[in-house]
């Protein structure tokens, strides 16, 4: 199961009929949004920064083309940790994101307490049935 996903809208599209390159870091927000809620850590997204951010595409994603997106957890540091999104249509994998992020509070980076760390590197909870 996905974290996310969503359909490629026509908006998203350049001339060429592929999606925008800036649109994929859109979909990792709405990815990390998406992590954050399904681990009761609503707080943690809106007091991360983004730090660095890589992006390695394989194939492009088109007008109509569903993207699913999986995220994990990779690394955790003293107040960083690294989120690794994998992003694909169907069985396509399209594009892999590595992003850095960093807890803050006021603007200046905080300790990640020990329940943020068991939450961010947990596996997610259940889907609910039906």
């Amino acid at each position: 199961m996905s974290t996310w996903s969503a359909p490629v809208r026509y908006g998203e599209v350049d001339q060429q009929g592929i999606v925008f390159n800036m649109h994929y870091l859109l979909y990792c927000d709405e990815t990390m949004g998406a992590f954050c809620i399904q681990r009761g850590l609503l707080d943690v997204a809106a007091r991360t920064h983004l730090v660095a951010c890589t992006l390695n595409w394989r194939a492009p994603a088109r007008w109509g083309d569903v993207v699913e997106v999986d995220a994990r957890c990779g690394r955790l540091g003293t107040s960083s940790f690294v989120m690794h999104f994998d992003m694909r249509v169907g069985d396509n994998p399209i594009c892999t994101v590595e992003t850095t992020y960093v807890l803050a509070d006021n603007g200046r980076p905080s300790p990640l307490p020990d329940d943020i760390r068991r939450a961010l590197s947990a596996d997610p909870p259940p889907a609910p049935p039906g």
